[in-house]
């Protein structure tokens, strides 16, 4: 895509886009064809930059992850971010 671009062949009105507010975009966004992440899937992975923080998380959300991570939820809840933050990098680039 990056390649079509640079070659002027894609057809999309960039200026159009940049010129969209957040709120715009996010109502455009057809979730039923979004389809559902497996979030089930993301592995998490150690790091040795990991910053201690304290968060406020509802209980249901802990009892979940605890429930799926046992003693590693806490690896789960930063292998599911790390994936999210990924992800809209991903989007925007």
């Amino acid at each position: 895509m990056d390649e079509m671009i640079r070659r002027g062949e894609d057809q999309t009105d960039w200026e159009r886009v940049r010129a969209l507010t957040p709120e715009q975009i996010e109502a455009s966004i057809d979730f039923e064809d979004e389809g559902v992440f497996d979030w089930t899937t993301v592995q998490a992975e150690d790091s040795p930059t990991s910053q201690r923080t304290i968060i406020s998380i509802d209980p249901e959300t802990m009892d979940w992850f605890r429930a799926k991570a046992g003693d590693d939820y806490q690896d789960r809840i930063n292998a599911v971010l790390r994936e999210y933050v990924d992800a809209e990098k991903r989007e925007a680039s």
